[in-house]
């Protein structure tokens, strides 16, 4: 699901037991160096813009940003709300389960809203 986009950027959401949030550059660049200035300006802006909004809306316990591109080449950034009890913290959640979630979150679906009418 897109959240919002603009010339330079598109969020959007990756389904998950946890807020996540994705921002991809709207041009197909393998790497960070080869955005423009103004891609690399507005990828930092909105994730700043998001990150704050994660904290505000759900209180998590640590917020994650990782860029990686094996999967996918085109360069991009994941936004991740983590909780001491979600399913693999403290681990990245690409890594090993830990546990079952036993998370009680404010709805998804008013936080992508939230978000969309910031941008």
């Amino acid at each position: 699901m897109i959240v919002a986009s603009n010339e330079l950027i598109r969020i959007e959401v990756e389904q998950a037991e946890i807020p996540w949030i994705k921002v991809f550059c709207q041009r197909e660049v393998k790497e960070f160096f080869q955005c423009s200035v103004e891609e690399k300006i507005e990828i930092f802006r909105v994730i700043d813009i998001i990150e704050r909004q994660m904290d505000d809306y759900f209180a998590p316990d640590k917020i994650n940003i990782a860029s990686f591109g094996n999967m996918l080449p085109q360069v991009h950034w994941h936004v991740m709300a983590r909780f001491e009890n979600d399913s693999y913290f403290p681990q990245p959640v690409w890594g090993e389960k830990q546990r079952e979630a036993l998370l009680n979150l404010p709805n998804f679906d008013v936080f992508y809203q939230n978000l969309r009418e910031l941008f």
